[in-house]
């Protein structure tokens, strides 16, 4: 068995009966993506941040999104310190939750779009800047952010700059009925995501990011990328089309997906498993679908 199969079955244990989600999280970590997960409360969108930090040996942290939270109480803030021997002080700088391996951004839209806007340069950059100094946040860095759907009251939506920043968007949705009642019977998911150990070291991360970068895309593979691309586009049905970030972001997570299934070579089927995560956020829901239906009718 691989690292990558003892993970998966080392979270399966607490995450039950989502099989898919969970190879679609740890495929948005080997294509060193951000991750959105959109459902409503208490589906284990906390638990499987956790989880997934505990497997890969990662320093977590999290952060509760609300609406009176500030930039500074994300990213840190420096406050002056007086030495008391010497009489003498200097500003220190106090790093916020930010400076983590895994940040989980918890009800990310119940933040105004002041607070979201402070994880922008993070995730795009992994960096931050505060009072015109740049500092390094921590390798591997990796932001799961949950979000109540907007139809529930306190929810601010989430700008497209902002979507655009997340490799893709999941959601749990409840679980069937074998692994709820095997909820029901077992012990706290709690206690068992804190007795998970460590699988995948993240030396071992790199490595695997390292592969995935290595994964060879034949020209007809591109080619198919290309024509999604260009549908996306070109169809009347959405107002506008995939960005060439976001053309990059599907051959990323076509390339992780063949890495977790043990390829060093993409196929069209790594694209189309990876589609809709990595495009329904970005475009709208069921785009995924409406373009694999057309696209395939052009091939």
């Amino acid at each position: 068995m691989s690292a990558i199969e003892r993970a998966l079955s080392s979270l399966s244990t607490v995450i039950l009966g989502k099989n898919q989600q969970l190879k679609l999280s740890m495929c948005c970590l080997l294509a060193d993506g951000h991750l959105l997960i959109e459902d409503l409360p208490g589906m284990g969108k906390t638990t499987l941040s956790h989880a997934l930090a505990q497997v890969f040996g990662l320093k977590y942290s999290r952060i509760q999104f609300t609406s009176d939270l500030l930039p500074a109480d994300i990213i840190g803030v420096s406050i002056f310190e007086k030495d008391p021997d010497s009489g003498e002080g200097a500003f220190r700088f106090h790093q916020g939750p930010v400076f983590a391996q895994v940040v989980l951004a918890d009800e990310i839209n119940r933040a105004t779009a002041k607070s979201q806007s402070a994880l922008l340069e993070a995730m795009e950059e992994r960096q931050v800047t505060v009072e015109g100094y740049t500092r390094q946040l921590p390798q591997p860095f990796f932001v799961i952010a949950t979000q109540n759907p907007s139809s529930q009251g306190g929810t601010f939506p989430l700008p497209e700059s902002q979507l655009d920043r997340f490799l893709m968007c999941l959601s749990l949705g409840y679980p069937d009925e074998r692994a709820e009642r095997e909820l029901l019977e077992g012990v706290s998911r709690r206690h068992l995501v804190e007795d998970l150990q460590t699988v995948i070291s993240p030396e071992t991360l790199v490595r695997l990011r390292q592969a995935v970068e290595g994964v060879k895309a034949s020209s007809a593979v591109l080619d198919y990328l290309q024509r999604i691309l260009a549908f996306s586009r070109s169809d009347a049905r959405f107002t506008h089309g995939l960005s060439p970030r976001a053309g990059l972001a599907l051959l990323r997570a076509a390339k992780a997906w063949a890495v977790i299934e043990g390829r060093t070579f993409l196929i069209p089927e790594d694209v189309q498993a990876v589609l809709e995560p990595v495009v329904d956020h970005r475009l709208k829901s069921g785009a995924a679908r409406h373009i694999l239906e057309n696209v395939a009718a052009l091939a």
